[in-house]
């Protein structure tokens, strides 16, 4: 009976109050994430994580970011698709009834038909349109591995800019103290009658230019905090209460190199690893079976229709065959509209393979070059370091004044700031490195078979 019954349509309306909720709602505690974590690899010891480091807050932006779900809901209807589509073509049955106006009373004046028909698909369309459907769902599985690359390319931007902006504020603290004690020495000179108001009104715009940009980069670390929040899908108010981890050192990668070598291996790794080269197979493959299909077209299907009539009094079996024309024309602008088509697919998956090298070598030198900076301002901050002692000694045998002193450490903390834009300008070339090449170039578990393996909801 449950077989035979109809499925019924029931309306299902958005209710945007109860979304707005539930995005409200979400919570780094959550008991679910909680036990995702642990499914990810996370000792139980550990959580709930008290220091949010990148990986943290990429597994949290796997779990709460809507976006995956997006992509899942289109591999769930792409997955539905292969089911339609290895359907076979149902008979259809048909009826008839007649009366005459009964002329002769010798015959019936009823008539009954009869009659069903059977269709017979040729040339092995249906496991054409199944292997279509396969290569569709493929290519929806490998859209959720990117989108869940693509989250993790937000959020690692997210975190530097967040992270970089945190250090430029403590340095710009550092350098308003030293700023102050340089005009409040020049104050008690005039006081003194020692020194002018013009290296007094110096020294004061210098501060008051370095206290707006001050308040710029704290007003900004909210718009930063906001952009976190909006990559991981959570609340402002909830990430503004996670304690993010301090910014680390940024860890130079040791595959990066400039000779041809090293150049030809990020290259191989990229045209591997690559989800968007992957997806452009799977639609050239879908390119390929549309032109089997429009091919597999030119053979007509047939329709066996036997049938039975009572007419009259008469007893009439039947046995029909029907089928279209298409042998007249052979398909032939169907396949040559899908031979274009296949065209077309090899010809972007030629320009996106170039793309993608020319992204690599651009990538790998932007880091090489970030490498090199970090290293020069390295050397440029130890320069500093010393020459700052060397003052300060002086300073103890009475060479030099305290201003003297003031401004080598403020030429200390200038070029501790370089380090830190150096710093950041590393993290973001290693993160477009690992993007071009989609491959995490160390220190990550969070790889393209982990994203691969997300088709399921945690």
């Amino acid at each position: 009976m449950t077989a035979c019954s109809f499925q019924e349509y029931i309306a299902k309306p958005i209710d945007t109050a109860a979304l707005t909720q539930k995005i409200a709602g979400r919570r780094a505690d959550n008991a679910l994430f909680q036990q995702y974590l642990i499914n990810s690899g996370y000792p139980p010891a550990r959580l709930p994580i008290q220091q949010w480091e990148l990986d943290d807050l990429i597994h949290c932006a796997l779990f709460f970011n809507p976006s995956l779900d997006v992509a899942r809901a289109q591999w769930r209807s792409a997955e539905a698709a292969k089911l339609s589509a290895a359907e076979m073509r149902l008979p259809s049955i048909g009826g008839q009834y007649s009366k005459s106006n009964n002329a002769s009373e010798e015959i019936s004046p009823h008539a009954y038909g009869l009659s069903i028909e059977i269709p017979i698909e040729t040339a092995n369309k249906r496991n054409i349109r199944i292997e279509s459907a396969q290569h569709l769902s493929e290519a929806a599985k490998l859209r959720i591995a990117q989108a869940a690359w693509q989250l993790r390319n937000d959020v690692t931007k997210a975190f530097n800019e967040y992270q970089a902006n945190r250090q430029q504020i403590k340095l710009l603290s550092k350098e308003q103290a030293y700023r102050q004690d340089v005009v409040a020495i020049y104050q008690k000179r005039i006081d003194l009658g020692e020194s002018s108001n013009i290296e007094l009104s110096k020294a004061k715009l210098q501060l008051q230019t370095l206290n707006t940009e001050l308040e710029s980069k704290q007003r900004h670390h909210l718009v930063l905090l906001s952009s976190l929040a909006s990559s991981l899908g959570l609340p402002l108010a909830q990430v503004e209460q996670m304690q993010i981890a301090d910014a680390a050192n940024t860890k130079i990668p040791g595959t990066s190199a400039s000779n041809t070598q090293a150049q030809t291996d990020l290259q191989t790794q990229a045209l591997l690893n690559r989800l968007d080269i992957r997806i452009a197979l799977e639609r050239y493959a879908i390119a390929e079976t549309k032109l089997k299909l429009e091919i597999a077209r030119q053979y007509p299907d047939i329709v066996i229709s036997p049938g039975y009539a009572y007419e009259f009094g008469d007893k009439i079996w039947s046995l029909g065959l029907s089928s279209l024309m298409t042998i007249l024309t052979k398909n032939k602008l169907a396949i040559a509209e899908a031979t274009q088509l296949r065209e077309v697919e090899a010809k972007q998956f030629e320009a996106l393979q170039t793309n993608v090298i020319a992204e690599v070598n651009v990538a790998n030198a932007r880091l090489t070059q970030a490498m090199q900076l970090l290293e020069n301002q390295k050397n440029l901050y130890r320069q500093q370091q010393a020459n700052t002692r060397r003052m300060d000694s002086r300073l103890r045998t009475g060479e030099i004044d305290r201003l003297e002193l003031s401004y080598a450490k403020l030429e200390e903390v200038l070029a501790e700031q370089h380090i830190a834009l150096a710093n950041f300008q590393l993290a973001s070339s290693i993160n477009d490195l690992e993007n071009a090449i989609q491959a995490p170039l160390a220190g990550s578990s969070i790889t393209n078979e982990k994203f691969e393996n997300l088709t399921s909801t945690p």
